[in-house]
């Protein structure tokens, strides 16, 4: 069954992003003019998916205004003959039927992806994180596309993942397989292991906030309990779903920005900004006068 559906979630605090998140959703930090979670839902679009649900929580209605139409904002671009800019703005809420819940208490990714079971129904759906840009090499498909491309393949749930210095598997869900005969880049599951210290991970595999799910998750996460941090483990719910059938894991090439980690948004702002034609050659030549030291002696 082609998967058509996507479930984003982007109900978290931002605390890592404080002061500016007191106000703003931290999917909503730009990268130069777009917000994060514009790029997520653009992979989404070019990937095939056609209908998005995103949970939200409290404090996040900005998400919801910016993929809405604003129909005051683009007569006012006709009209001073912006055109090309009316129609950029008003194509972020036409690529997709984009639909709303709110998760109503913090009890973890689990517990979000577990609010769309309804919107879902008995279809595969992919999930992609809403504080999370794939980046892949350039001529590539889009990383959802990559993942859904193994999914047709496999036939089973599968999540993305990428290779991370030991140092920072801490930082994430951490998985163990065996690779498949056919394709050394795609790994039969045993287990996951969320957050783990790195002399305890049995990899350097990090999950890479893609994933495509058969409905069965949904079953395995209404009987997860709550664990770190009081909350429901996505990790644990596709431990006990690696255990009734099969799961795997790509490891794509494809490099993730996650924007929940101050440097990691402070590299994809300058590498992207760094490739654009009206912002790219300016911002190049301060850098390099930067580093030689030649920028009002900040360096």
């Amino acid at each position: 069954m082609k998967v058509r559906k996507a479930i984003i979630p982007a109900a978290g605090m931002g605390t890592r992003f404080l002061p500016a998140t007191k106000s703003m959703p931290k999917e909503m930090l730009p990268i130069v003019d777009k917000p994060v979670l514009q790029f997520v839902l653009e992979e989404a679009a070019e990937s095939g998916i056609e209908d998005v649900l995103i949970i939200t929580g409290r404090g996040k209605q900005a998400i919801e205004n910016h993929f809405d139409y604003n129909p005051d904002l683009e007569h006012f671009l006709r009209n001073a003959g912006k055109t090309e800019l009316a129609e950029r703005v008003r194509d972020i809420g036409e690529r997709l039927r984009i639909h709303y819940i709110r998760q109503k208490e913090q009890l973890g990714l689990g517990d979000a992806i577990r609010l769309g079971r309804d919107h879902v129904g008995s279809e595969p759906f992919a999930v992609l994180l809403g504080d999370t840009i794939i980046d892949p090499p350039a001529g590539q498909k889009p990383g959802l596309q990559q993942l859904l491309d193994a999914f047709e393949q496999v036939r089973s749930s599968i999540v993305a993942v990428h290779r991370v210095p030991r140092e920072w598997v801490s930082r994430y869900g951490i998985v163990e397989g065996d690779p498949e005969p056919f394709d050394p880049n795609l790994l039969r599951l045993r287990r996951l292991v969320e957050k783990p210290a790195p002399a305890e991970a049995p990899s350097d595999l990090a999950i890479a906030g893609r994933y495509v799910f058969k409905p069965e998750i949904f079953g395995c996460l209404e009987t997860t309990p709550r664990g770190v941090g009081g909350e429901i483990q996505l990790t644990d719910a596709m431990n006990q779903l690696a255990l009734d059938e099969p799961v795997f894991a790509l490891a794509w090439q494809a490099r993730r920005f996650d924007i929940g980690n101050r440097l990691e948004y402070a590299k994809c702002f300058v590498e992207f900004a760094l490739r654009r034609p009206d912002t790219g050659p300016a911002l190049r030549a301060y850098i390099e006068e930067l580093l030689s030291g030649g920028a009002a002696g900040l360096v």
